[in-house]
């Protein structure tokens, strides 16, 4: 029969050498990751192991385009799915395991490779002017209706007398 001290201190070995692989990997983690500059240039980001956006440059000439948020957020889409690759080479404490398997494909499924440049929704090639997609707010006014005939006058009488056989209802 095995020592219940042997049991214990094999087992305190085993969850002190898990908690120093946890802390490596943790902090093999923290360096990691990655910077994507637009096409023109302009517009640099760099995004932390979380995919957090922790760097921003904007060239002066980017600063004026009405598609500045837009080309912001693409950028930093295209850096965030390149975060699997840069885990996968940049922790190799975990390299070839289970856990870098279900990491990286988390990080496949969490931050997908953006659509290409100028792809709109619905299969359409390029966007369509706004004032082209919407109806005009603006409805063209209606004719206006025919005036309606005079009433003809009450019998015998005026129009006080209309009511004058006592009853409001015809």
């Amino acid at each position: 029969m095995t020592n219940p001290e042997q049991l214990f201190s094999g087992f305190e070995a085993r969850m002190a050498e898990a908690q120093r692989k946890a802390d490596r990997m943790r902090a093999e983690m923290a360096t990691v990751s990655v910077a994507e500059r637009s096409k023109d240039g302009q517009i640099g980001v760099k995004v932390n192991h979380l995919g957090n956006l922790v760097g921003l440059e904007i060239g002066q000439a980017a600063r004026d385009k009405p598609d500045l948020a837009d080309q912001i957020l693409r950028t930093v889409r295209v850096a965030q799915s390149r975060l699997a690759a840069a885990v996968e080479s940049g922790v190799p404490s975990i390299a070839g395991t289970d856990t870098m398997a279900e990491l990286v494909g988390h990080l496949h499924r969490e931050y997908p490779e953006p659509e290409p440049e100028g792809f709109v929704e619905g299969g359409y090639e390029a966007r369509v002017d706004d004032a082209a997609r919407f109806i005009a707010e603006e409805e063209p006014p209606k004719p206006a209706a025919p005036p309606r005939p005079p009433r003809p006058p009450a019998e015998g009488g005026t129009d006080d007398d209309y009511f004058g056989d006592g009853g409001y209802l015809r």
